[in-house]
């Protein structure tokens, strides 16, 4: 049990210290973090509940007002801005990449991880944070999907990223994996 406490946090801590890394700038003046990669890290390492939890813990830091978001953002006020459809996302982008990858034995691991954060980390994130765009700014469902279709390539990279760091995390310590057995 202390094991599962302290990956918890441990993964929660990275989502937070991966909110401290300076935006990377696309083309176009697209800002891309890597906060939302730690999501895709943690639910593809940790599996789905305990990938849940520790995104839960990270928010509950977050509204009880530590700037842990990108930006130095932190409090209640975070989950009422036009991008809160995208920080309610967080734990269950997780939870649905920690049950792709425990429960799709796609070879290579590299592959299962990358797809799990796709459908978690990309199609359910993206999928929350335009409703939440939608009430938030006011415009419609077409207009908010058009808004994030230029963070797509950002997040395909980071999904990339994810497959490949858990691939050799899994090479090199499968035990570290929750779905290890499944490997």
């Amino acid at each position: 049990m202390e094991k599962n406490v302290a990956q918890i946090a441990l993964f929660a801590a990275l989502i937070a210290a991966l909110g401290l890394v300076p935006p990377i700038t696309l083309p176009f003046g697209i800002p891309v973090t890597a906060q939302s990669m730690g999501v895709m890290l943690t639910g593809a390492i940790l599996g789905a509940r305990r990938g849940f939890l520790s995104v839960m813990l990270f928010l509950l830091l977050v509204a009880i007002g530590l700037p842990l978001l990108s930006g130095g953002r932190g409090g209640l006020a975070a989950f009422t801005a036009p991008t809160s459809g995208f920080l309610i996302a967080f734990p269950v982008a997780a939870y649905v990449t920690g049950l792709f990858v425990e429960h799709i034995a796609l070879r290579p691991i590299a592959l299962r991880a990358a797809l799990g954060a796709v459908l978690g980390g990309i199609v359910v994130m993206y999928a929350f944070g335009i409703i939440g765009m939608s009430i938030g700014l006011g415009k419609s469902i077409p207009e908010c999907l058009l808004l994030v279709t230029a963070f797509l390539p950002g997040d395909l990279l980071k999904a990339g990223v994810t497959g490949m760091l858990v691939s050799a995390i899994a090479k090199a310590r499968p035990q570290s994996v929750a779905w290890s057995l499944n490997v």
